[in-house]
Formats: structure tokens, sequence, C-alpha cells
């Protein structure tokens, strides 16, 4: 059986004022003839479908054109992720047309889909993201007190449904499984982009929790990435976004995971590029350098310019944006800066000649000069003088 396992597609997000749905549609284009070329039996989006819990309109117009044309070709299964609703998501679930399969429901965690190939049948269990302050006493036994507070605890309950719902399939005969879930497990390297999940301090679940199933389909981390303990099969796997979301992410070869699934269980992966709409690059230097032939390259790509001349250059936005067009993000760090003293608070009993010259000098990496003291210090006599004439 072969799965395009994916996640992580936050629909409606835009970088740095940017608007990603274009490049996102195209992904999505991208993901449907990897599909058909591929023969894929089951497309798994593990979370995040949507960048925020009301997403625009134009982004759930596309989701839907986009999974009744997947859902053509292959059994269609996804969860909801922390960025999604998973009411909003789930709503009609009941009502899609066939081969598409939402589960957003808490109390049907332990009702995989199950899909069957020429070797039997495969159960996909498909787990929304579960807040731990709102799921942990519907999970809890019958009588019990609220799970702990925690990612861990709510995971291992669901996880414990899950398996004994598996335990009573495989009585009939063998039954291959596959889980789907959006969570932080440990081992697995972040990124700026990604929302903070944290409860009570708490946001890491361990990959034993997730140890026997056939596979692991994760999303929440936007590298992609496998994790689990040394020497285990690569069956446990992120699959990363299809885009780059922040500048932390520009490194990343941005992918979905196809997994083959054969008739014992076993997985055989295999990584398919995403397209890159454009490179993410940070450039670095005084801007005399950054409009020299070194930078060429970098004209086309999503930029973040750090200018490193002592003192600002005049109109340097302008002047970055005319090199780069796909300007960003900038900074003005003078090389000679040091960051190695204390911030000071400024106080109403603060001197204000002693503010602006310790912020002049922050500014251009150098000591103010006399020159610059005294036009600072006449600037604040003359503020003084207009407050009592006034």
């Amino acid at each position: 059986m072969r799965i395009l396992h994916t996640s992580d597609w936050h629909l409606g997000r835009s970088l740095h004022g940017v608007d990603l749905l274009p490049y996102q549609e195209a992904f999505l284009e991208h993901l449907l003839a990897v599909v058909i070329e591929r023969e894929v039996d089951v497309l798994l989006l593990a979370g995040d479908v949507y960048d925020r819990a009301i997403p625009p309109v134009q982004a759930v117009t596309i989701l839907s054109t986009a999974l009744s044309r997947l859902a053509e070709h292959a059994t269609v299964i996804l969860a909801p992720g922390n960025h999604d609703s998973a009411i909003r998501l789930g709503f009609g679930a009941a009502l899609l047309r066939d081969g598409i399969h939402i589960r957003a429901e808490v109390d049907r965690l332990q009702e995989p889909v199950v899909v069957t190939d020429e070797h039997g049948e495969v159960a996909f269990y498909p787990l929304p993201y579960l807040d731990p302050d709102t799921t942990r006493g519907q999970l809890a036994a019958q009588g019990e007190p609220p799970l702990a507070r925690s990612h861990e605890a709510v995971i291992g309950a669901a996880l414990g449904l899950v398996r004994a719902d598996l335990a009573e399939r495989r009585k009939g005969g063998p039954v291959r499984a596959v889980v789907a879930a959006h969570a932080f497990v440990i081992g697995g390297t972040a990124s700026e982009s990604e929302r903070d999940i944290r409860i009570g301090g708490v946001d890491a679940v361990p990959s034993e929790v997730f140890e026997g199933f056939d596979y692991v389909a994760l999303g929440h981390l936007h590298g992609a990435q496998r994790v689990g303990r040394a020497g285990a099969e690569d069956s446990m796997r992120y699959s990363g976004s299809p885009l780059a979301y922040s500048f932390s992410e520009r490194n990343q070869t941005k992918s979905s995971v196809l997994v083959e699934l054969d008739g014992a269980g076993g997985s055989t992966i295999e990584l398919v590029p995403a397209p890159v709409p454009r490179r993410l690059v940070d450039v670095t230097g005084a801007i005399e350098q950054l409009g020299g032939a070194a930078f060429d390259d970098d004209v086309d790509a999503w930029v973040r310019a750090t200018v490193t001349d002592d003192i600002r250059p005049p109109e340097l936005y302008a002047t970055l944006k005319a090199r780069f067009p796909g300007l960003l993000v900038w900074s003005h760090a003078p090389a000679n800066r040091s960051d190695d003293g204390a911030a000071r608070a400024v106080t109403a009993v603060s001197d204000p000649v002693e503010v602006a010259s310790e912020f002049l000098e922050y500014a251009t990496g150098a000591p103010s000069t006399t020159r610059q003291a005294e036009l600072i210090r006449t600037a604040h006599e003359a503020a003084l003088a207009a407050e009592v004439s006034g």
C-alpha cells in the first residue's frame, strides 16, 4: 500500500506580509500530480491544515477543491492540528463525499479508517490535536480523576484506546496499523514558525509512547525528520511543512513522505521534494558589499538583510529594496557594535543627554564625537527652554 504523508499546510499563512496562498495552491497541484503519478492509495494529512481557527474564505475554497480532486484518486484521511479549529474542520464530516475522512472528535479516537489492499486490512488512526486542558477529563477512565496536565498523558490515553481496538481487530487475523498525530515528540528539531504548545511547561511526548505501530505519521514540526530510538526502522517521521514559514527554515528541504507498506507491516520511505517558489536567504555586509557580484544570485530570493556599515547609510530601505526586490526583513547592525553592555532602564531621573548619547553609540557602534555631544546637549537645552517659555 502506498501512503503519502503530509502535514502543516497552514493554508492562509503569510510570510512577513507576503500572501502565501498562491504558492500553497501550487503545492497542492504538485501533491495531486504525485498522487496520480505514483498511484498513491492513501493521502494522510497529520494536522494544521489551516493556519488559524477561522481561516480566510479563499483558503477554505482552496482546501475544498483540493480534497475533492485528491479523493478522485486516493483515500484522503486528515485530522486537525493545534492551529485548526477541530469543530470547524470537522463540521459536516459525515456529509463529505466517499473517500474523504476527517477525524476531529475525541470520542472517535479508537475508530479507524480501514483501507484494504491485496495483503489485507490497514487500520488508520488519525488523532486530532489533543489539548490537555480540554481533553484530560474526557480521556480519563470512567470514575477516575482527570489525567495529568500534559501532552504525554492525553496522547498516551488516546493510544491506549487505539491499541485496545487494534487488539480486538487482530483476533480475526493480521491487521497493519498506521497512526497520525500532531505533537512535539522528544528528539525532534523545532523551527521558529511553530506555535508553542506547552501546557504546564511541558510540550514534548516521548517517542516510546508511539511504539508498536507499523508507521507513525507526525505533524507539528516544520522540518522533515525521523524520530524514535536509535537503530529503529524509519517508521516514525515528521513530513514537515510544504513551504518555509520562517527564515529558520531556509536550509530545509521541503518534502512529503511516500511510504510503501508491505504485507508484513514493513515500510520503505521516499522523500518527495516539494516545489520551491523562492529561496529564503540571509545576506550580511556593508551596503557597498551587498551591491557587489557576490550577491547577484540572491536578487530573486526572499531576503533578510543585515547592513554592517558603521554609520547608517541614507535611504537604507530604498537601496536594499532596489537591490533585492524580494526583501522581507532588514536591519542595521554595525560590525563594531558591542552588545556586551548590560541594558539599563530609562527612568524619570535618567539624564536625557546620557540616554541620547548611549543610543547614538548603540546605533553607530562608536562613542559620540565631541561635536555630536554638543549637538545633543544643545537640543536638550532648547527643548527645556521651550517647555519653560510655553
